[in-house]
């Protein structure tokens, strides 16, 4: 197993904030038409999310799915928490924006364009995270 540091996880917290926040902002004024909107949903989600991401990094460190070769440091366990990451961060964004605009629909509506954005976009993020060694005492093997 390898060693993980909180440096790395705060890191990876605030490369994919960035990341997921500017995409927020973006979808969320296309779809409400209204560029203060989509500010002000990206602005509240930098904090529900990094936190939130936190929690779900520190999750996933903590649950070895690497018995008999079920999930181990691969692909598929990249996926597995792009998908499991997905549904925490979609609901979010939905809760957010239907407060902010006050208008489930298009919380429903900003959310469901996450889904396949921010799926996309986290899966490019996983995998540029398990090429950098930062934050691992020893490298892993794939």
């Amino acid at each position: 197993m390898k060693d993980v540091s909180y440096k790395r996880h705060l890191a990876k917290t605030i490369t994919w904030r960035i990341v997921g926040t500017a995409d927020t902002i973006l979808l969320s004024w296309l779809i409400t038409g209204d560029p203060m909107v989509g500010l002000q949903i990206g602005f509240v989600e930098v904090v529900t999310k990094m936190l939130l991401y936190f929690l779900h990094e520190r999750m996933w460190f903590k649950i070895n799915l690497s018995k008999n070769g079920i999930l181990r440091e691969s692909k598929k366990r990249h996926l597995a928490k792009t998908f499991t990451w997905r549904g925490l961060g979609t609901l979010d964004t939905m809760i957010i924006s239907w407060i902010i605009t006050g208008n489930p629909f298009t919380g429903l509506k900003i959310g469901l364009a996450e889904l396949i954005t921010k799926m996309i976009l986290y899966y490019i993020h996983e995998r540029v995270w398990y090429r950098r060694d930062y934050g691992l005492k020893k490298r892993h093997t794939d």
